[in-house]
């Protein structure tokens, strides 16, 4: 699968770890060399900002989505590409979903892991069939990875459930496990009773 237009979802605070920021900036001038445009929250704060000022000052295109009450806080990237203005958080990830060939996860919070589980969900629920994938820098998300690994144990993930997801620490074993990605062999995602 060719990637093309990717959407990433990653923190609004630059986090403590200033080597966060760097990376995302890396991740912003790889996806402009490559000529992937960015599909994002339309943030200029925290990662957010990070990567869509790295991929414009490349010269690539960066598109956001953001609703109206974030960008009444003027937290809103004005220099973008492309911006797109919504009424609520779900029309948000809806666009950014309809609008992108996959998806990656970055370091953030709640809001970070609101939109990779929904996206993952529907990934699962075969609403779509678009590669997701979570860049695990410096083991950011090591504990999230162990949990899911738990949850299989335990019987509330299917096999096939865990290979909904690629994994990675470094970009380009990520985009090319990514573009290898097929749609899920299994068509159930639940047990019958």
């Amino acid at each position: 699968m060719e990637l093309k237009h990717v959407a990433v979802f990653c923190g609004s605070s630059r986090g403590v770890d200033p080597d966060f920021a760097r990376q995302a900036r890396q991740l912003g001038h790889e996806f402009a060399r490559q000529g992937i445009t960015l599909i994002y929250g339309a943030g200029n704060i925290g990662l957010m900002g990070v990567i869509a000022d790295a991929v414009l000052e490349q010269g690539g295109n960066v598109i956001g989505v953001i609703p109206h009450f974030i960008k009444d806080k003027e937290v809103c990237h004005t220099g973008l590409t492309e911006l797109i203005l919504v009424d609520t958080m779900h029309q948000r990830k809806q666009i950014m979903a309809e609008r992108s060939d996959g998806f990656i996860v970055l370091p953030g919070g709640f809001g970070t892991l609101d939109e990779f589980f929904e996206i993952l969900t529907w990934k699962q629920l075969h609403l779509h069939h678009k590669p997701i994938g979570l860049l695990n820098w410096k083991g950011y998300y090591d504990h999230l990875l162990a949990h899911i690994r738990h949850m299989h144990r335990e019987g509330y993930l299917r096999e096939s459930n865990l290979e909904l997801l690629a994994t990675a620490a470094e970009l380009a074993p990520l985009l090319e496990e990514m573009s290898n990605m097929g749609p899920s062999s299994d068509l159930k995602w639940f047990e019958p009773r």
